[in-house]
Parts: structure tokens; sequence; C-alpha cells
């Protein structure tokens, strides 16, 4: 299974979790975990997907985010889980 770690950050606003999980659903991207707050009107998620029904390559389902990046005006980071899990062994 190919993973991914996403992180999403920004002023809170209403919709951000519904845009992001329709347009990964779109992709066919399932999203394994998901762990989400808010603090002092600050949003914050991060999700663990399989990318594995995606049939994209990773730049481009991370370009396929940009328009919620710009619609919600968050910033969403997209890590490979394999690199992800690699840096915290060091």
């Amino acid at each position: 299974m190919t993973k991914a770690l996403i992180s999403v950050t920004g002023l809170d606003t209403t919709g951000i979790i519904a845009s992001v999980a329709t347009r990964l659903s779109e992709m066919n991207i399932n999203i394994l975990d998901i762990t989400q707050t808010i603090l002092d009107g600050y949003f914050t998620m991060m999700m663990i997907v399989d990318l594995d029904g995606a049939k994209l390559d990773f730049e481009e389902i991370n370009r396929r985010l940009q328009p919620v990046r710009e619609e919600k005006n968050m910033m969403i980071h997209m890590q490979r889980m394999d690199i992800f899990d690699a840096m915290h062994r060091i």
C-alpha cells in the first residue's frame, strides 16, 4: 500500500474537511486515518491516505489539490509516508 501524510493548516472556515475529502474521493484516494483540531481560530488537520487507487502519480495528485488550497486559503502539504517514516527513524 502506498501511503501519504497530508497536513492542512490555516484560518478556520466552513467546509475545509468536506473540500479536501471530496477532492481526494474524486481521485479515488482513501482516507485511512484523520485528526483535526481548531486552536484559537486556526484549523489543523492531518490525514493518512492510501494512494493506490488513484492511478495518478504523486505530483499530479498534489497539483489537483491546488484548487482547494486556493479556494479555502489553506496550506496543504503532502508527503510520502515511506519518506516521512525514514526521516523520523534517523
